[in-house]
Protein backbone atom coordinates (compact mmCIF):
# COMPACT_ATOMS: atom_id res chain seq x y z
CA UNK A 1 0.00 0.00 0.00
CA UNK A 2 1.01 3.48 -0.72
CA UNK A 3 0.08 7.00 -0.20
CA UNK A 4 0.81 10.27 -1.42
CA UNK A 5 0.31 13.99 -0.40
CA UNK A 6 0.34 17.36 -1.63
CA UNK A 7 -1.34 20.47 -1.14
CA UNK A 8 -4.06 22.13 -3.41
CA UNK A 9 -6.02 25.25 -3.49
CA UNK A 10 -9.05 23.74 -5.90
CA UNK A 11 -9.39 26.88 -7.53
CA UNK A 12 -9.32 25.28 -10.81
CA UNK A 13 -11.65 22.59 -10.67
CA UNK A 14 -14.17 25.75 -10.22
CA UNK A 15 -12.80 27.76 -12.62
CA UNK A 16 -13.53 25.36 -15.21
CA UNK A 17 -17.35 25.16 -14.62
CA UNK A 18 -19.48 27.94 -16.47
CA UNK A 19 -21.34 30.10 -14.11
CA UNK A 20 -24.73 29.29 -15.12
CA UNK A 21 -23.37 25.37 -14.97
CA UNK A 22 -22.57 25.75 -10.62
CA UNK A 23 -26.09 28.01 -10.67
CA UNK A 24 -28.06 24.92 -11.60
CA UNK A 25 -26.68 22.26 -10.20
CA UNK A 26 -26.73 23.94 -6.74
CA UNK A 27 -23.03 23.33 -5.78
CA UNK A 28 -22.40 26.94 -5.35
CA UNK A 29 -25.56 28.44 -4.09
CA UNK A 30 -24.89 29.60 -0.37
CA UNK A 31 -24.96 33.30 0.93
CA UNK A 32 -21.48 32.80 3.16
CA UNK A 33 -18.58 34.82 2.63
CA UNK A 34 -15.37 35.14 4.52
CA UNK A 35 -12.96 38.34 5.27
CA UNK A 36 -9.68 36.66 4.53
CA UNK A 37 -8.93 33.29 2.93
CA UNK A 38 -6.05 32.96 5.17
CA UNK A 39 -7.95 32.40 8.50
CA UNK A 40 -9.22 29.08 6.22
CA UNK A 41 -7.36 25.55 6.86
CA UNK A 42 -6.31 24.40 3.42
CA UNK A 43 -6.94 21.43 2.02
CA UNK A 44 -4.77 18.73 1.42
CA UNK A 45 -4.58 16.60 -1.77
CA UNK A 46 -3.22 12.99 -1.88
CA UNK A 47 -2.93 9.77 -3.79
CA UNK A 48 -3.66 6.25 -1.70
CA UNK A 49 -2.72 3.24 -3.97
CA UNK A 50 -4.43 -0.45 -2.87
CA UNK A 51 -2.54 -3.46 -4.69
CA UNK A 52 -3.83 -6.54 -6.01
CA UNK A 53 -7.24 -5.00 -5.32
CA UNK A 54 -10.20 -7.52 -5.74
CA UNK A 55 -13.53 -6.49 -7.16
CA UNK A 56 -17.15 -8.18 -6.85
CA UNK A 57 -17.00 -9.05 -10.43
CA UNK A 58 -13.76 -11.07 -9.70
CA UNK A 59 -11.72 -8.76 -11.24
CA UNK A 60 -8.46 -7.80 -10.17
CA UNK A 61 -6.78 -4.46 -10.49
CA UNK A 62 -3.08 -4.47 -9.83
CA UNK A 63 -3.06 -1.33 -8.17
CA UNK A 64 -5.53 0.83 -7.47
CA UNK A 65 -5.38 4.34 -6.67
CA UNK A 66 -7.54 6.63 -4.34
CA UNK A 67 -7.88 9.91 -4.49
CA UNK A 68 -8.40 12.31 -1.79
CA UNK A 69 -8.96 15.73 -0.05
CA UNK A 70 -8.58 16.36 3.18
CA UNK A 71 -9.29 19.71 5.44
CA UNK A 72 -8.31 20.04 8.99
CA UNK A 73 -6.19 17.34 11.04
CA UNK A 74 -6.86 14.71 13.14
CA UNK A 75 -7.66 14.54 16.70
CA UNK A 76 -6.51 11.62 18.49
CA UNK A 77 -7.65 10.16 21.95
CA UNK A 78 -5.60 8.29 24.91
CA UNK A 79 -5.62 5.19 22.89
CA UNK A 80 -4.24 6.30 19.54
CA UNK A 81 -7.61 6.85 17.93
CA UNK A 82 -9.07 9.55 15.82
CA UNK A 83 -12.24 11.04 17.30
CA UNK A 84 -12.78 13.70 14.94
CA UNK A 85 -13.24 12.53 11.00
CA UNK A 86 -15.95 13.23 9.12
CA UNK A 87 -16.06 11.36 5.47
CA UNK A 88 -18.27 13.60 2.90
CA UNK A 89 -18.65 11.57 -0.53
CA UNK A 90 -19.84 13.13 -3.88
CA UNK A 91 -22.27 11.84 -6.53
CA UNK A 92 -22.12 10.05 -9.66
CA UNK A 93 -19.88 11.87 -11.96
CA UNK A 94 -18.65 14.85 -9.51
CA UNK A 95 -15.43 14.93 -7.09
CA UNK A 96 -14.74 15.66 -3.83
CA UNK A 97 -13.09 18.68 -5.16
CA UNK A 98 -16.72 20.24 -5.52
CA UNK A 99 -16.74 20.12 -1.36
CA UNK A 100 -13.35 21.49 -0.73
CA UNK A 101 -13.11 25.14 -2.14
CA UNK A 102 -13.31 27.83 0.10
CA UNK A 103 -15.03 30.38 -2.25
CA UNK A 104 -18.27 32.71 -1.88
CA UNK A 105 -21.23 30.60 -2.46
CA UNK A 106 -18.94 27.41 -1.80
CA UNK A 107 -20.44 23.72 0.22
CA UNK A 108 -17.19 25.10 2.38
CA UNK A 109 -18.13 28.27 2.94
CA UNK A 110 -21.50 27.41 4.55
CA UNK A 111 -19.79 24.38 6.71
CA UNK A 112 -16.58 24.49 7.40
CA UNK A 113 -15.00 27.56 8.24
CA UNK A 114 -14.78 29.14 11.98
CA UNK A 115 -17.23 28.83 14.34
CA UNK A 116 -19.45 26.63 11.35
CA UNK A 117 -20.59 23.54 11.82
CA UNK A 118 -18.09 21.10 10.52
CA UNK A 119 -15.15 24.05 11.32
CA UNK A 120 -11.93 22.48 9.62
CA UNK A 121 -10.17 23.79 12.79
CA UNK A 122 -12.15 21.36 14.69
CA UNK A 123 -13.06 18.44 12.30
CA UNK A 124 -10.74 16.02 9.93
CA UNK A 125 -12.64 15.74 6.93
CA UNK A 126 -12.35 13.70 4.29
CA UNK A 127 -12.90 14.00 0.60
CA UNK A 128 -12.34 11.14 -1.51
CA UNK A 129 -12.95 10.22 -5.22
CA UNK A 130 -14.99 7.49 -5.51
CA UNK A 131 -13.19 5.15 -7.54
CA UNK A 132 -13.99 5.67 -11.21
CA UNK A 133 -14.27 9.31 -10.37
CA UNK A 134 -11.97 12.29 -10.43
CA UNK A 135 -8.46 11.16 -10.04
CA UNK A 136 -9.18 7.80 -8.67
CA UNK A 137 -8.47 4.87 -10.72
CA UNK A 138 -11.38 5.37 -14.08
CA UNK A 139 -11.03 3.46 -17.30
CA UNK A 140 -10.52 6.63 -19.11
CA UNK A 141 -7.04 6.00 -17.47
CA UNK A 142 -5.92 3.76 -19.82
CA UNK A 143 -7.84 0.54 -19.75
CA UNK A 144 -10.94 2.23 -21.55
CA UNK A 145 -13.24 -0.72 -21.36
CA UNK A 146 -11.22 -3.33 -20.22
CA UNK A 147 -11.43 -1.76 -16.47
CA UNK A 148 -13.02 -3.82 -13.97
CA UNK A 149 -16.58 -3.28 -13.93
CA UNK A 150 -17.28 -1.89 -10.57
CA UNK A 151 -20.26 -1.41 -8.26
CA UNK A 152 -20.84 0.15 -5.09
CA UNK A 153 -20.11 -2.31 -3.02
CA UNK A 154 -16.29 -2.45 -4.31
CA UNK A 155 -16.63 1.57 -3.92
CA UNK A 156 -17.60 1.49 -0.36
CA UNK A 157 -14.90 -0.98 0.18
CA UNK A 158 -12.28 1.11 -1.32
CA UNK A 159 -13.46 3.99 0.78
CA UNK A 160 -13.32 2.02 3.96
CA UNK A 161 -9.40 0.79 2.60
CA UNK A 162 -8.68 4.33 2.38
CA UNK A 163 -9.69 5.58 6.02
CA UNK A 164 -8.21 2.26 7.43
CA UNK A 165 -5.25 1.89 5.68
CA UNK A 166 -4.30 4.86 4.10
CA UNK A 167 -5.41 7.40 6.53
CA UNK A 168 -5.17 5.30 10.03
CA UNK A 169 -8.61 6.43 10.47
CA UNK A 170 -10.87 3.55 12.58
CA UNK A 171 -13.50 5.34 13.54
CA UNK A 172 -15.80 8.25 12.09
CA UNK A 173 -17.83 11.08 13.52
CA UNK A 174 -19.83 11.73 11.11
CA UNK A 175 -20.69 10.11 7.88
CA UNK A 176 -22.44 11.98 4.81
CA UNK A 177 -23.09 11.43 1.04
CA UNK A 178 -24.70 13.18 -1.59
CA UNK A 179 -26.99 11.17 -3.92
CA UNK A 180 -24.61 8.58 -5.05
CA UNK A 181 -22.80 9.29 -2.00
CA UNK A 182 -26.14 9.15 0.03
CA UNK A 183 -26.62 5.36 -0.62
CA UNK A 184 -22.51 4.84 -0.35
CA UNK A 185 -23.30 5.94 3.11
CA UNK A 186 -26.00 3.88 4.06
CA UNK A 187 -23.93 0.90 2.99
CA UNK A 188 -21.19 1.84 4.46
CA UNK A 189 -23.18 2.15 8.13
CA UNK A 190 -24.30 -1.68 6.95
CA UNK A 191 -21.25 -3.00 6.41
CA UNK A 192 -19.55 -1.34 9.15
CA UNK A 193 -22.04 -0.97 11.99
CA UNK A 194 -19.84 -0.16 14.95
CA UNK A 195 -17.12 2.22 12.61
CA UNK A 196 -19.35 5.64 12.36
CA UNK A 197 -21.46 7.87 15.05
CA UNK A 198 -23.55 9.79 12.70
CA UNK A 199 -25.06 9.36 9.06
CA UNK A 200 -26.34 11.41 6.86
CA UNK A 201 -27.05 10.56 3.40
CA UNK A 202 -29.01 13.38 1.23
CA UNK A 203 -30.87 12.28 -1.61
CA UNK A 204 -31.10 9.13 -2.59
CA UNK A 205 -32.89 5.82 -1.86
CA UNK A 206 -32.77 2.80 0.04
CA UNK A 207 -34.23 0.21 -2.66
CA UNK A 208 -33.16 -1.64 -5.61
CA UNK A 209 -32.94 1.31 -8.82
CA UNK A 210 -36.13 0.33 -10.77
CA UNK A 211 -38.96 2.05 -12.13
CA UNK A 212 -38.24 5.94 -13.99
CA UNK A 213 -34.79 5.96 -12.13
CA UNK A 214 -33.91 2.83 -13.72
CA UNK A 215 -34.99 3.52 -16.75
CA UNK A 216 -33.58 6.95 -16.96
CA UNK A 217 -29.66 5.26 -16.51
CA UNK A 218 -30.84 2.51 -18.68
CA UNK A 219 -31.16 4.86 -21.51
CA UNK A 220 -28.28 6.66 -20.66
CA UNK A 221 -26.12 3.56 -21.06
CA UNK A 222 -27.59 2.66 -23.97
CA UNK A 223 -27.56 5.48 -26.06
CA UNK A 224 -23.22 5.75 -25.28
CA UNK A 225 -23.08 1.89 -26.16
CA UNK A 226 -25.28 1.67 -28.82
CA UNK A 227 -23.65 5.27 -30.64
CA UNK A 228 -21.74 3.65 -33.72
CA UNK A 229 -18.00 6.16 -32.64
CA UNK A 230 -18.33 4.11 -29.14
CA UNK A 231 -16.53 1.57 -30.49
CA UNK A 232 -17.03 -0.75 -27.94
CA UNK A 233 -14.80 1.81 -25.41
CA UNK A 234 -11.96 1.87 -27.66
CA UNK A 235 -12.58 5.32 -29.62
CA UNK A 236 -10.08 7.63 -30.51
CA UNK A 237 -12.43 10.95 -29.83
CA UNK A 238 -15.59 11.13 -27.79
CA UNK A 239 -18.78 9.59 -29.56
CA UNK A 240 -21.57 11.99 -29.84
CA UNK A 241 -23.70 10.58 -27.47
CA UNK A 242 -21.52 11.95 -24.59
CA UNK A 243 -23.28 15.53 -25.00
CA UNK A 244 -26.98 13.29 -25.18
CA UNK A 245 -25.54 11.97 -21.54
CA UNK A 246 -24.73 15.20 -20.58
CA UNK A 247 -28.12 17.04 -20.95
CA UNK A 248 -30.07 13.77 -19.84
CA UNK A 249 -28.14 14.08 -16.00
CA UNK A 250 -28.62 17.81 -16.92
CA UNK A 251 -32.92 17.17 -16.60
CA UNK A 252 -32.73 14.39 -13.99
CA UNK A 253 -30.88 16.39 -11.29
CA UNK A 254 -31.97 20.01 -11.21
CA UNK A 255 -36.35 21.13 -10.39
CA UNK A 256 -38.47 21.66 -12.94
CA UNK A 257 -40.09 24.61 -11.05
CA UNK A 258 -36.58 26.38 -10.68
CA UNK A 259 -35.88 25.92 -14.48
CA UNK A 260 -38.90 26.74 -15.47
CA UNK A 261 -38.56 30.16 -13.69
CA UNK A 262 -34.93 30.31 -15.11
CA UNK A 263 -35.17 29.66 -18.81
CA UNK A 264 -39.38 30.82 -19.38
CA UNK A 265 -38.96 30.63 -23.21
CA UNK A 266 -37.36 27.78 -25.89
CA UNK A 267 -34.36 30.06 -26.80
CA UNK A 268 -33.37 30.50 -23.23
CA UNK A 269 -33.80 26.88 -22.68
CA UNK A 270 -31.82 25.92 -25.69
CA UNK A 271 -29.17 28.64 -24.19
CA UNK A 272 -28.74 27.07 -20.87
CA UNK A 273 -28.20 23.58 -22.05
CA UNK A 274 -25.68 24.14 -24.46
CA UNK A 275 -23.64 26.01 -22.15
CA UNK A 276 -24.14 23.34 -19.69
CA UNK A 277 -22.86 20.62 -22.09
CA UNK A 278 -20.25 22.55 -23.47
CA UNK A 279 -18.33 23.25 -20.01
CA UNK A 280 -18.60 19.39 -19.04
CA UNK A 281 -17.77 17.88 -22.13
CA UNK A 282 -13.99 18.90 -22.37
CA UNK A 283 -13.80 16.89 -18.95
CA UNK A 284 -16.02 14.06 -19.28
CA UNK A 285 -15.19 10.59 -20.98
CA UNK A 286 -17.79 8.18 -22.33
CA UNK A 287 -16.27 4.96 -20.40
CA UNK A 288 -16.28 7.00 -16.79
CA UNK A 289 -19.72 7.64 -17.72
CA UNK A 290 -21.43 4.75 -18.54
CA UNK A 291 -18.72 2.51 -15.95
CA UNK A 292 -19.71 5.28 -13.30
CA UNK A 293 -24.06 4.89 -13.90
CA UNK A 294 -23.64 1.08 -14.30
CA UNK A 295 -21.81 1.00 -10.78
CA UNK A 296 -25.61 1.19 -9.37
CA UNK A 297 -27.15 -1.90 -10.95
CA UNK A 298 -26.75 -4.65 -7.84
CA UNK A 299 -27.99 -1.42 -5.40
CA UNK A 300 -30.16 -2.18 -2.51
CA UNK A 301 -29.37 -2.12 1.09
CA UNK A 302 -32.89 -2.45 2.18
CA UNK A 303 -32.49 -5.70 3.67
CA UNK A 304 -30.05 -4.47 5.93
CA UNK A 305 -31.07 -1.95 7.21
CA UNK A 306 -32.27 -3.15 10.57
CA UNK A 307 -27.98 -3.77 11.02
CA UNK A 308 -27.36 0.14 11.45
CA UNK A 309 -26.43 1.41 14.72
CA UNK A 310 -25.36 4.69 13.91
CA UNK A 311 -27.61 7.49 14.10
CA UNK A 312 -29.36 8.33 10.65
CA UNK A 313 -30.55 11.72 9.50
CA UNK A 314 -31.80 10.93 5.94
CA UNK A 315 -32.70 14.23 4.00
CA UNK A 316 -34.56 14.27 0.47
CA UNK A 317 -35.93 17.25 -1.03
CA UNK A 318 -39.66 16.66 -2.22
CA UNK A 319 -39.01 18.43 -5.76
CA UNK A 320 -36.14 15.86 -6.46
CA UNK A 321 -37.51 14.26 -9.34
CA UNK A 322 -34.59 11.26 -8.89
CA UNK A 323 -36.30 9.98 -5.22
CA UNK A 324 -40.18 11.42 -5.73
CA UNK A 325 -41.41 11.84 -2.22
CA UNK A 326 -44.59 10.40 -3.99
CA UNK A 327 -43.53 6.81 -3.98
CA UNK A 328 -43.56 6.72 -0.06
CA UNK A 329 -40.33 4.48 0.34
CA UNK A 330 -38.30 6.59 2.16
CA UNK A 331 -41.44 7.21 5.08
CA UNK A 332 -41.48 3.23 5.26
CA UNK A 333 -37.86 2.28 5.03
CA UNK A 334 -36.95 4.72 7.99
CA UNK A 335 -38.55 2.47 10.46
CA UNK A 336 -35.69 -0.13 10.12
CA UNK A 337 -33.31 2.37 11.22
CA UNK A 338 -32.74 1.61 14.79
CA UNK A 339 -31.58 5.27 15.60
CA UNK A 340 -33.13 6.12 12.01
CA UNK A 341 -34.85 10.11 11.37
CA UNK A 342 -36.16 10.79 7.62
CA UNK A 343 -36.63 14.39 6.95
CA UNK A 344 -38.57 15.80 3.56
CA UNK A 345 -37.28 19.08 2.78
CA UNK A 346 -40.54 21.02 0.97
CA UNK A 347 -40.25 22.68 -2.03
CA UNK A 348 -39.38 26.52 -1.77
CA UNK A 349 -36.62 29.16 -2.94
CA UNK A 350 -34.31 27.01 -0.85
CA UNK A 351 -34.60 23.87 -2.29
CA UNK A 352 -32.93 22.68 -5.81
CA UNK A 353 -34.08 19.49 -7.27
CA UNK A 354 -32.47 16.93 -6.32
CA UNK A 355 -28.76 18.71 -5.93
CA UNK A 356 -30.37 20.46 -3.09
CA UNK A 357 -28.57 17.80 -1.38
CA UNK A 358 -25.39 20.09 -2.49
CA UNK A 359 -27.04 23.33 -1.12
CA UNK A 360 -26.55 23.93 2.60
CA UNK A 361 -28.82 26.62 3.81
CA UNK A 362 -31.80 24.26 2.79
CA UNK A 363 -30.61 21.57 5.52
CA UNK A 364 -27.96 22.26 7.76
CA UNK A 365 -30.76 22.10 10.93
CA UNK A 366 -30.75 18.82 10.16
CA UNK A 367 -26.94 18.66 10.73
CA UNK A 368 -26.96 20.71 13.68
CA UNK A 369 -29.18 18.40 15.35
CA UNK A 370 -27.64 15.13 14.28
CA UNK A 371 -24.57 16.07 15.88
CA UNK A 372 -25.90 17.33 18.57
CA UNK A 373 -27.72 14.27 19.49
CA UNK A 374 -24.65 12.69 19.06
CA UNK A 375 -22.42 14.32 21.29
CA UNK A 376 -19.97 12.45 23.34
Amino acid sequence: MAITRRGDSFRGAQSRLSPRFMALTGLVLSLCAFSSSQELPKAIEGDYVAHDFHFHSGEVLPELRLHYRTLGRSISDANGHITNAVMIVHATGSTGAVYAAYARGSFAGELFGPGQLLDATRYYIILPDAIGHGKSSKPSDGLHAGFPHYDYDDMVEAEHLLLTDGLKVDHLRLDMGMSMGCMHTFMFAEKYPDFLDAAMPMGCSVVEIAGRNRIFRKVLMDDIRNDPGYLNGEYKQQPAALRTALGLMLVEITSPIRMQRQYPTRETADAALKEVVDSRISDSDANDTLYAWDASRNYDPSGKLDQIKAAVTWVNSADDEVNPPELGIAENQIKKVKRGRFVLIPISDMTRGHTTHSYPPAWKQYLAELLEQTQH
